[in-house]
Protein backbone atom coordinates (compact mmCIF):
# COMPACT_ATOMS: atom_id res chain seq x y z
CA UNK A 1 0.00 0.00 0.00
CA UNK A 2 1.30 3.45 -0.91
CA UNK A 3 2.23 5.58 2.09
CA UNK A 4 3.35 9.17 2.67
CA UNK A 5 5.02 10.12 5.94
CA UNK A 6 3.31 13.02 7.69
CA UNK A 7 5.17 15.58 9.83
CA UNK A 8 3.40 14.78 13.10
CA UNK A 9 2.46 11.77 15.25
CA UNK A 10 -0.27 9.41 14.03
CA UNK A 11 -3.23 8.65 16.28
CA UNK A 12 -3.98 4.93 16.66
CA UNK A 13 -7.62 5.43 15.70
CA UNK A 14 -7.70 6.15 11.97
CA UNK A 15 -11.36 7.13 11.70
CA UNK A 16 -12.85 10.10 13.53
CA UNK A 17 -16.63 9.93 13.79
CA UNK A 18 -19.75 11.19 15.53
CA UNK A 19 -23.30 9.93 15.04
CA UNK A 20 -25.85 12.58 14.07
CA UNK A 21 -29.40 13.11 12.93
CA UNK A 22 -29.76 14.27 9.38
CA UNK A 23 -32.07 15.04 6.50
CA UNK A 24 -31.75 15.22 2.74
CA UNK A 25 -32.42 18.74 1.48
CA UNK A 26 -32.77 20.83 -1.63
CA UNK A 27 -30.99 24.14 -1.06
CA UNK A 28 -31.86 27.24 -3.06
CA UNK A 29 -28.64 29.21 -3.44
CA UNK A 30 -28.83 32.93 -4.22
CA UNK A 31 -26.17 34.94 -6.10
CA UNK A 32 -23.43 36.51 -4.00
CA UNK A 33 -20.50 35.24 -1.98
CA UNK A 34 -20.74 31.44 -2.23
CA UNK A 35 -20.06 30.96 1.48
CA UNK A 36 -22.91 33.33 2.37
CA UNK A 37 -25.28 31.65 -0.07
CA UNK A 38 -24.60 28.21 1.40
CA UNK A 39 -24.76 29.45 5.00
CA UNK A 40 -28.11 31.16 4.43
CA UNK A 41 -29.60 28.20 2.58
CA UNK A 42 -28.67 25.70 5.31
CA UNK A 43 -29.83 28.10 8.07
CA UNK A 44 -33.20 28.56 6.36
CA UNK A 45 -33.83 24.85 6.97
CA UNK A 46 -32.44 24.83 10.50
CA UNK A 47 -28.91 23.51 9.94
CA UNK A 48 -25.41 24.87 10.60
CA UNK A 49 -23.45 21.96 9.09
CA UNK A 50 -23.83 19.51 6.27
CA UNK A 51 -22.52 18.28 2.93
CA UNK A 52 -23.53 18.68 -0.69
CA UNK A 53 -22.60 17.67 -4.20
CA UNK A 54 -21.86 20.58 -6.50
CA UNK A 55 -24.14 20.39 -9.55
CA UNK A 56 -23.15 20.66 -13.18
CA UNK A 57 -23.54 24.23 -14.41
CA UNK A 58 -23.10 26.06 -11.09
CA UNK A 59 -21.69 29.44 -12.17
CA UNK A 60 -18.87 31.22 -10.33
CA UNK A 61 -17.67 34.78 -11.05
CA UNK A 62 -15.47 36.15 -9.61
CA UNK A 63 -13.83 32.84 -8.73
CA UNK A 64 -10.62 31.97 -6.86
CA UNK A 65 -9.02 28.59 -6.28
CA UNK A 66 -5.82 26.75 -5.41
CA UNK A 67 -4.46 23.39 -6.54
CA UNK A 68 -2.49 20.71 -4.72
CA UNK A 69 1.25 21.35 -4.77
CA UNK A 70 4.49 20.03 -3.36
CA UNK A 71 5.56 21.43 -0.02
CA UNK A 72 8.61 23.69 0.09
CA UNK A 73 9.31 22.76 3.73
CA UNK A 74 9.14 19.63 5.91
CA UNK A 75 6.27 21.19 7.87
CA UNK A 76 3.77 19.56 5.48
CA UNK A 77 3.78 16.44 3.31
CA UNK A 78 2.13 18.47 0.51
CA UNK A 79 0.76 21.98 0.23
CA UNK A 80 -1.24 24.40 -1.94
CA UNK A 81 -0.38 26.31 -5.10
CA UNK A 82 -0.64 30.03 -5.61
CA UNK A 83 -4.15 31.44 -5.99
CA UNK A 84 -5.68 31.40 -9.47
CA UNK A 85 -8.47 33.76 -10.56
CA UNK A 86 -9.82 32.89 -14.03
CA UNK A 87 -11.59 35.58 -16.05
CA UNK A 88 -15.28 35.39 -16.87
CA UNK A 89 -17.77 32.81 -15.64
CA UNK A 90 -16.48 29.41 -14.54
CA UNK A 91 -19.00 26.55 -14.59
CA UNK A 92 -18.71 23.57 -12.28
CA UNK A 93 -18.79 20.15 -13.92
CA UNK A 94 -18.71 18.03 -10.75
CA UNK A 95 -17.64 18.43 -7.14
CA UNK A 96 -18.42 18.08 -3.45
CA UNK A 97 -18.48 20.41 -0.48
CA UNK A 98 -18.34 20.11 3.32
CA UNK A 99 -20.01 22.90 5.30
CA UNK A 100 -19.30 23.60 8.95
CA UNK A 101 -17.50 25.94 11.32
CA UNK A 102 -13.98 27.36 11.45
CA UNK A 103 -12.77 29.88 14.03
CA UNK A 104 -16.34 30.33 15.27
CA UNK A 105 -17.77 31.27 11.86
CA UNK A 106 -19.33 29.37 8.92
CA UNK A 107 -16.85 27.87 6.50
CA UNK A 108 -16.68 25.27 3.75
CA UNK A 109 -14.18 22.90 2.17
CA UNK A 110 -14.96 22.29 -1.50
CA UNK A 111 -13.20 20.45 -4.33
CA UNK A 112 -14.41 20.41 -7.93
CA UNK A 113 -13.66 20.13 -11.62
CA UNK A 114 -14.87 22.90 -13.92
CA UNK A 115 -14.74 24.57 -17.31
CA UNK A 116 -13.46 28.14 -17.43
CA UNK A 117 -14.77 30.87 -19.76
CA UNK A 118 -11.96 30.28 -22.27
CA UNK A 119 -12.90 26.60 -22.52
CA UNK A 120 -10.10 25.19 -20.41
CA UNK A 121 -10.85 22.41 -17.93
CA UNK A 122 -9.30 22.74 -14.48
CA UNK A 123 -9.88 21.61 -10.94
CA UNK A 124 -8.94 22.28 -7.36
CA UNK A 125 -9.89 23.75 -4.02
CA UNK A 126 -12.51 26.54 -4.04
CA UNK A 127 -11.63 29.52 -1.82
CA UNK A 128 -14.74 30.26 0.27
CA UNK A 129 -14.11 33.96 0.91
CA UNK A 130 -13.17 34.84 -2.68
CA UNK A 131 -15.65 32.90 -4.83
CA UNK A 132 -19.03 34.29 -5.84
CA UNK A 133 -22.14 32.55 -7.16
CA UNK A 134 -23.15 34.28 -10.39
CA UNK A 135 -26.60 32.70 -10.87
CA UNK A 136 -29.25 31.16 -8.58
CA UNK A 137 -29.25 27.37 -8.49
CA UNK A 138 -30.76 24.43 -6.57
CA UNK A 139 -28.43 21.86 -5.01
CA UNK A 140 -28.93 18.52 -3.26
CA UNK A 141 -27.54 18.41 0.26
CA UNK A 142 -27.69 16.72 3.66
CA UNK A 143 -28.18 18.80 6.79
CA UNK A 144 -26.76 17.56 10.11
CA UNK A 145 -28.18 18.09 13.60
CA UNK A 146 -26.54 17.19 16.92
CA UNK A 147 -23.15 16.86 15.23
CA UNK A 148 -21.26 18.38 12.34
CA UNK A 149 -17.90 19.46 10.99
CA UNK A 150 -15.69 21.85 12.99
CA UNK A 151 -12.18 22.82 11.84
CA UNK A 152 -9.33 22.19 14.24
CA UNK A 153 -5.56 21.77 14.17
CA UNK A 154 -4.50 18.27 13.17
CA UNK A 155 -1.04 17.52 14.65
CA UNK A 156 -0.40 14.64 12.24
CA UNK A 157 -0.69 16.69 9.02
CA UNK A 158 -0.03 20.12 10.58
CA UNK A 159 -3.14 21.53 8.85
CA UNK A 160 -6.34 22.97 10.24
CA UNK A 161 -8.93 20.45 9.01
CA UNK A 162 -12.63 19.74 9.33
CA UNK A 163 -13.28 17.08 11.99
CA UNK A 164 -16.51 15.50 13.30
CA UNK A 165 -17.77 17.12 16.47
CA UNK A 166 -20.87 17.05 18.62
CA UNK A 167 -22.91 20.23 18.22
CA UNK A 168 -25.93 21.61 20.08
CA UNK A 169 -29.18 20.58 18.45
CA UNK A 170 -30.99 23.41 16.67
CA UNK A 171 -34.25 21.48 16.70
CA UNK A 172 -34.16 20.91 12.95
CA UNK A 173 -36.45 18.37 11.32
CA UNK A 174 -33.96 15.51 11.13
CA UNK A 175 -34.05 11.75 11.65
CA UNK A 176 -32.36 8.64 10.37
CA UNK A 177 -28.95 7.24 11.20
CA UNK A 178 -26.17 9.46 9.88
CA UNK A 179 -22.46 9.37 10.70
CA UNK A 180 -20.09 12.32 10.36
CA UNK A 181 -16.72 10.85 9.35
CA UNK A 182 -13.13 11.91 8.77
CA UNK A 183 -10.61 9.33 7.51
CA UNK A 184 -7.01 9.97 8.54
CA UNK A 185 -3.89 9.54 6.35
CA UNK A 186 -2.44 6.28 5.02
CA UNK A 187 -5.59 4.19 5.48
CA UNK A 188 -7.30 2.72 2.43
CA UNK A 189 -10.67 4.40 1.91
CA UNK A 190 -12.50 1.16 1.13
CA UNK A 191 -11.22 -0.98 4.00
CA UNK A 192 -11.82 1.91 6.42
CA UNK A 193 -15.46 2.35 5.41
CA UNK A 194 -16.14 -1.38 5.22
CA UNK A 195 -14.68 -2.02 8.67
CA UNK A 196 -16.59 0.92 10.12
CA UNK A 197 -19.88 -0.44 8.78
CA UNK A 198 -19.15 -4.03 9.82
CA UNK A 199 -18.39 -2.97 13.40
CA UNK A 200 -21.80 -1.27 13.64
CA UNK A 201 -23.89 -3.82 11.84
CA UNK A 202 -24.52 -1.49 8.88
CA UNK A 203 -25.24 -3.55 5.76
CA UNK A 204 -26.43 -0.77 3.45
CA UNK A 205 -25.35 2.87 3.41
CA UNK A 206 -25.19 5.86 1.09
CA UNK A 207 -22.18 8.19 1.04
CA UNK A 208 -22.99 11.91 0.92
CA UNK A 209 -20.48 14.68 0.22
CA UNK A 210 -16.88 13.55 0.22
CA UNK A 211 -13.96 16.01 0.14
CA UNK A 212 -10.29 15.22 0.70
CA UNK A 213 -7.19 13.75 -0.90
CA UNK A 214 -5.70 10.39 -1.83
CA UNK A 215 -2.14 9.28 -2.53
CA UNK A 216 -2.47 9.29 -6.28
CA UNK A 217 -5.27 6.97 -7.40
CA UNK A 218 -5.95 3.52 -8.77
CA UNK A 219 -9.14 3.23 -10.82
CA UNK A 220 -11.28 0.14 -11.36
CA UNK A 221 -10.52 0.27 -15.10
CA UNK A 222 -6.78 0.00 -14.27
CA UNK A 223 -5.94 3.66 -14.89
CA UNK A 224 -3.20 4.88 -12.55
CA UNK A 225 -2.56 8.40 -11.23
CA UNK A 226 1.04 8.46 -10.02
CA UNK A 227 1.46 12.07 -8.73
CA UNK A 228 0.91 11.57 -5.00
CA UNK A 229 -0.70 14.91 -4.08
CA UNK A 230 -4.33 15.10 -5.18
CA UNK A 231 -7.57 16.82 -4.29
CA UNK A 232 -10.63 14.63 -4.70
CA UNK A 233 -14.40 14.95 -4.60
CA UNK A 234 -16.59 11.88 -4.23
CA UNK A 235 -19.18 11.89 -7.00
CA UNK A 236 -21.06 8.73 -5.96
CA UNK A 237 -20.69 6.15 -3.24
CA UNK A 238 -22.47 3.43 -1.31
CA UNK A 239 -21.94 0.38 0.88
CA UNK A 240 -23.79 -2.90 0.26
CA UNK A 241 -23.24 -6.61 1.01
CA UNK A 242 -20.61 -8.25 -1.18
CA UNK A 243 -20.63 -11.86 -2.38
CA UNK A 244 -19.51 -12.97 1.07
CA UNK A 245 -22.29 -10.97 2.75
CA UNK A 246 -19.87 -8.51 4.33
CA UNK A 247 -20.08 -4.73 3.70
CA UNK A 248 -18.46 -3.73 0.42
CA UNK A 249 -17.92 -0.10 -0.60
CA UNK A 250 -18.13 1.40 -4.09
CA UNK A 251 -16.80 4.88 -4.80
CA UNK A 252 -16.49 7.16 -7.81
CA UNK A 253 -14.42 10.33 -7.64
CA UNK A 254 -13.16 13.32 -9.56
CA UNK A 255 -9.62 14.53 -8.90
CA UNK A 256 -6.89 16.96 -9.82
CA UNK A 257 -3.26 16.14 -9.06
CA UNK A 258 -0.36 18.52 -8.41
CA UNK A 259 0.74 18.43 -12.05
CA UNK A 260 -2.70 19.64 -13.17
CA UNK A 261 -3.86 16.22 -14.34
CA UNK A 262 -7.62 15.59 -14.13
CA UNK A 263 -9.36 12.23 -13.78
CA UNK A 264 -12.78 10.78 -12.99
CA UNK A 265 -14.18 7.31 -12.43
CA UNK A 266 -14.75 4.39 -10.10
CA UNK A 267 -11.90 3.62 -7.71
CA UNK A 268 -10.35 0.19 -7.27
CA UNK A 269 -11.15 -1.44 -3.92
CA UNK A 270 -8.29 -1.73 -1.45
CA UNK A 271 -5.75 0.41 -3.32
CA UNK A 272 -6.52 4.05 -2.48
CA UNK A 273 -5.07 5.36 0.79
CA UNK A 274 -5.90 8.82 2.13
CA UNK A 275 -3.21 11.49 1.81
CA UNK A 276 -4.33 14.21 4.27
CA UNK A 277 -8.02 13.72 5.04
CA UNK A 278 -11.35 12.57 3.66
CA UNK A 279 -14.57 14.06 5.03
CA UNK A 280 -17.93 12.48 4.31
CA UNK A 281 -21.34 11.64 5.71
CA UNK A 282 -22.53 8.05 5.83
CA UNK A 283 -26.29 7.44 5.85
CA UNK A 284 -27.17 3.97 7.21
CA UNK A 285 -30.18 2.47 5.50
Amino acid sequence: MRRIEQPGPAEPERIQWVEARGRKLTLELKPGLLLDAITEAFAAQGFSSGVLRLPTGLALAPFAYVMPALSATPEHAAFYSETFRPDGVTRIETGALTFGERDGAPFFHGHALWREADGRHNGGHILPDQSFLAEPISVDAVGLDGAGFVAGHDPETNFKLFMPAERPSRGADASGRFFVLRLRPNRDVFTALEAFCAERGITHAVIHGGVGSTIGARFADERVIEPFATEIAITAGHVAPGEDGKPEAALAIALVDYTGGLAQGALKRGENPVLMTLELVLEAQ
